[in-house]
């Protein structure tokens, strides 16, 4: 079937008039009008008469993008740039060669640094030729003209010593055109940078909960407000302890919704990895009416710690609930205690302000005020199972609480994982896990694409009575696990402290001691982990290692 669909793609291409190796009309190139790109790149990248320089103006994709390809012209062919001519070349291919939002928002896992399953892999040849070096998404983060992409296929076979793929270029040539509706309309029309002012925040931090606050947002330079650089002001406060933490950075926006930048705590951090003050990257993708923004804030030697981060604007009349602090409620409990957390909230609410949906009857109000509603709430046996929305007013927060009868299994998150051992140059790759609830949803059955999540199981969740534990594979039973590391009582894996020099394959078991399975014991979730020899990257050119923190801040070391 798979042969049958690429045989059709390259039939339509056929059809379309495209002959691969030669531009198309279809695909005209993009021309560049930037004075500096013309001047540090046209000695490789002749301009034609049109304006179009060879290849530039026949490839689109994100900063992430245009930034390694910087990095390999500095190395490779010797380019030298100061600083501010890296960061403004950078900004200027990634808003006139670059993506649309539409196009850039299923990739944006690989900016983000996250571990993600591809699935959208078509046949074994494009797996092979595409992901046995990186994600699938770092190729879709470009789009090439026909003939462009087979001189890429061209030159990265000439590289890697592997042939030539007419099916992955047909594939490639049709899922990744250089010219699509999408980048035609918003290029056309791109709007103005205008995220300054007040922005409500809402996080979820792996082994911490969920976080709330506000990030507030100035222009870098306020003789020049339209320039797309911003400083920022952030205030972040824990829904499981109330502690809060202030952060501060500065951020670039490319093509008016990547937004790239960098912010620290106001506090030194101290020496835990995880330490919340760290210095983190942050990558956030704007919606195109600049109302919402999504994204991962993340640091570490391997970008394993991190903040999953949500933003919207605030309404300047009407109450905004933000977030829940409970993320379930069992049928036939009773007098449960929920907080509503959100912004502008009125100075008197009543049970008849509040709507968790059929079966759930808000017995009182306990205290309210303008940033937090606690209510106490009662659930029928008899309640529907699964997500629902909850509401305040006019406000509704989406999929806020999942209503279940019991815990199926729970989930050890992330379910595959890589820690590393550090040695007297690397630091130690660390891994945060998380034990999640399910609820085997409306098919009765464990395991499906149906299940609800019920959110964490242990101090966070419902149920604290959680045990973590290592098994290493091939080890005796019941033999010690420290020479592979040590997980904590929160589900935190540190790598032991030696550096050994062989990978280790290890279950990492969380173990719910009060929830029962059918037989009546406990209930046991694992995660695969792989604790591995430390990743060496050569790093060494000055311009390259300082180039991704150019881009995002302008701070050159």
């Amino acid at each position: 079937m798979k042969g049958m669909i690429l045989r059709a793609l390259v039939f339509c291409i056929a059809s379309a008039g495209i002959v691969l190796g030669q531009p198309n009309a279809r695909d005209q190139g993009i021309p560049v009008t930037d004075p500096l790109v013309i001047a540090k790149c046209g000695a490789c990248h002749a301009p034609d008469q049109q304006g179009n320089m060879q290849r530039i103006s026949w490839e689109r994709s994100t900063p992430e993008g245009w930034q390694d390809a910087l990095k390999r012209m500095i190395v490779v062919n010797g380019v030298s740039l100061t600083p501010p001519e890296a960061r403004s070349i950078v900004k200027y291919l990634s808003t006139s060669h670059g993506l649309a939002p539409e196009e850039a928002r299923p990739i944006m896992y690989d900016a983000e640094r996250l571990i993600h399953e591809e699935t959208n892999l078509p046949s074994e040849t494009v797996r092979r030729t595409c992901t046995k070096c990186h994600t699938f998404a770092r190729v879709l983060s470009w789009r090439r003209s026909p003939s462009d992409w087979k001189q890429f296929d061209d030159l990265h076979a000439a590289r890697f010593h592997f042939p030539p793929s007419e099916e992955t270029v047909a594939f490639l040539t049709a899922a990744a055109p250089l010219h699509t509706p999408e980048w035609d309309a918003w290029s056309a029309h791109t709007p103005k940078s205008n995220l300054t002012g007040r922005w409500l925040l809402t996080a979820s931090i792996p082994g911490r909960g969920k976080f709330y606050g506000e990030m507030r947002v100035e222009p870098a330079d306020p003789a020049d407000p339209g320039n797309d650089e911003f400083n920022t002001s952030v205030l972040l406060t824990s829904v499981n302890d109330g502690s809060g933490i202030l952060r501060a950075g500065r951020s670039a926006v490319f093509d008016a919704y990547a937004w790239r930048g960098r912010s620290k705590g106001k506090e030194s951090p101290s020496s835990a990895p995880d330490d919340l003050n760290s210095e983190a990257r942050e990558v956030l993708w704007i919606s195109p009416d600049q109302s919402t923004a999504q994204g991962r804030w993340f640091w570490g030697q391997y970008q394993e710690f991190g903040f999953g981060v949500n933003l919207r604007r605030p309404s300047t009349t009407d109450p905004t609930l933000m977030l829940v602090d409970r993320s379930s409620l069992k049928t036939g409990s009773q007098t449960n205690r929920v907080r509503l957390i959100g912004d502008r909230f009125p100075a008197a609410v009543s049970a008849a302000d509040l709507d968790f949906g059929p079966g759930i009857a808000v017995r009182r109000i306990v205290s309210n005020n303008p940033r937090e509603v606690i209510a106490e709430v009662d659930v029928a046996p008899d309640t529907p199972l699964g997500k629902r929305d909850v509401s305040l007013l006019r406000s509704v927060a989406p999929g806020a609480i999942a209503i279940y009868d019991r815990v199926d299994y729970i989930k050890v998150v992330p379910d595959s994982a890589l820690a590393a051992f550090g040695d007297q140059t690397h630091h130690p790759g660390f891994q945060q896990f998380q034990a999640t609830g399910y609820q085997r949803g409306p098919d009765g059955k464990s395991h499906t694409a149906d299940d609800v999540d019920l959110g964490p199981i242990g101090p966070l969740g419902p149920n604290d009575n959680v045990s973590w534990s290592l098994e290493v594979f091939y080890a005796a039973p019941g033999s010690s696990s420290d020479f592979v590391g040590k997980v904590s009582p929160t589900g935190f894996f540190t790598p032991a402290a030696q550096s050994a020099k062989t990978n280790f394959d290890v279950w990492v078991i969380a173990t719910a001691h009060g929830e029962k399975d059918k037989n009546g014991k406990p209930l046991v979730g694992k995660s695969y982990l792989v604790v591995t020899v430390p990743s060496y990257t050569l790093n060494g050119h000055r311009y390259v290692r300082d180039l991704d923190r150019w881009v995002d801040d302008g701070a050159a070391q």
